[in-house]
């Protein structure tokens, strides 16, 4: 279940160690920033910075008035270890590409918030020995960028690995308390009942450590929704588990609660257009929920030829739309009303030409280039026999209409 996600990686020594230790305060690290109100990161799109194509942040700030982008996907190295890394290859220790996003942003009166996990990959919970090694490493990451807001995105494989859920929660817990004032939300898989057996025990996990983030949200997508009603009906639903797990009453119940939603095809095929957005938008206004985010920015632009919902892409989103439609309805949720002008298309680019005809018999390394079905596509790791397709966390990267 879940987003078109792309597994991006080498160990970075741990800087912090014990629970106990004092972290930095985010707004006094290095390159931090004023933090912005936390309806801003509540209302933050997802951006991979480092692959799917990425958008340029200040286009879509000038466009649309958003302020705060959620970064992903920060993971265990792939090759072992309890450090961070970008999609497990790129460490965080070593990084300038990210931070050039994330001063961009900050240049232009904006913030970002960092994911952990996401599917796919290792999630540093899996690979840490235990909550406070787990902290340790995402304390690198606030502390590197002088963040004011992480999520925490728990979910398949993961979240049903209860040792590793255990010491995603304690890490979060110590964030929290190491960095005053830290923006921390909990997002997990929806279903129609509002989250299935595995979320349910990771705020079972959450109760039972004390730990009460700024919401959790569940992804209401990828599991048999079919437009707006079904998704306001499942966070009806995710209430009334947040009521009865944590005592809460209904109000205190949504203002802890967030929606995750993705814009256009959803990996299984459901379709959500502005319409859903909109809709779902009142609903999360009208109950004065805490968060309305989506997956992703790098989708948030129309499909070059228009394909009329007939594959899901990490790159577009498979609806008639102008560019970055879907961030304006993060905007609203922030409060802030965006730009009446509407932006023009993105044009279609004029076709290069088809590389090398994949062969099922060749073995592919990272970088080699192909063309299938009239698209060439670049593999991200070695693979044989395993045929291009759109499926972010496979081998093939489509790199467009040949």
């Amino acid at each position: 279940m879940r987003r078109l996600r792309a597994c991006l990686g080498a160990a970075a020594a741990v800087g912090l160690t014990a629970a106990g230790t004092t972290a930095l305060v985010a707004g006094h690290a290095s390159g931090a920033t004023s933090a912005l109100d936390n309806r801003w990161y509540a209302a933050a799109p997802y951006l991979m910075p480092l692959d799917n194509d990425p958008p340029d942040a200040g286009t879509i700030m000038d466009a649309t008035g958003l302020k705060a982008f959620q970064l992903a996907f920060v993971l265990a190295p792939n090759g072992g270890g309890c450090s961070p890394t970008w999609g497990g290859t790129a460490p965080v220790s070593s990084d300038t590409a990210v931070q050039s996003v994330i001063n961009t942003i900050r240049a232009k009166g904006g913030d970002v918030s960092v994911s952990i996990g996401g599917y796919g990959g290792t999630k540093l919970g899996q690979a840490c020995s235990d909550a406070a090694s787990t902290a340790a490493a995402y304390q690198q990451v606030i502390t590197k960028y002088g963040l004011h807001a992480i999520d925490f995105d728990l979910e398949e494989p993961e979240y049903e690995n209860t040792a590793a859920i255990r010491n995603e929660i304690g890490a979060a817990k110590i964030l929290q308390q190491n960095n005053p004032g830290l923006y921390v939300s909990v997002t997990t898989a929806g279903t129609a009942d509002g989250t299935g057996w595995f979320g349910k025990q990771m705020l079972l996990e959450a109760k039972s450590q004390g730990f009460t983030p700024n919401n959790f949200s569940i992804m209401p997508f990828d599991g048999g929704f079919n437009g707006a009603a079904s998704q306001t009906s499942a966070l009806t639903n995710f209430n009334s588990i947040l009521q009865s797990t944590f005592g809460w009453d209904q109000a205190t119940a949504y203002a802890h609660e967030g929606f995750s939603g993705m814009n256009g095809r959803s990996d299984t095929g459901e379709m959500f257009t502005q319409a859903d957005f909109q809709t779902v938008l009142d609903y999360a206004t009208s109950h004065n929920m805490d968060r309305f985010t989506f997956w992703s920015l790098n989708r948030d632009r129309q499909c070059s030829p228009p394909d009329n919902g007939g594959r899901t892409s990490g790159t577009c989103s498979s609806v008639a739309q102008n560019s970055w439609d879907f961030a304006k309805y993060s905007v609203k949720f922030a409060g802030a009303t965006p730009p009446s002008t509407t932006p023009t298309p993105t044009p279609t680019p004029t076709p290069t030409s088809c590389k090398t005809a994949w062969s099922s018999s060749s073995v592919y390394t990272a970088g080699d280039e192909v063309s299938y079905n009239q698209h060439n596509w670049k593999a991200k790791w070695w693979t044989q026999n395993e045929a291009p397709a759109a499926s972010d966390w496979g081998p093939w990267q489509d790199e467009g209409a040949c």
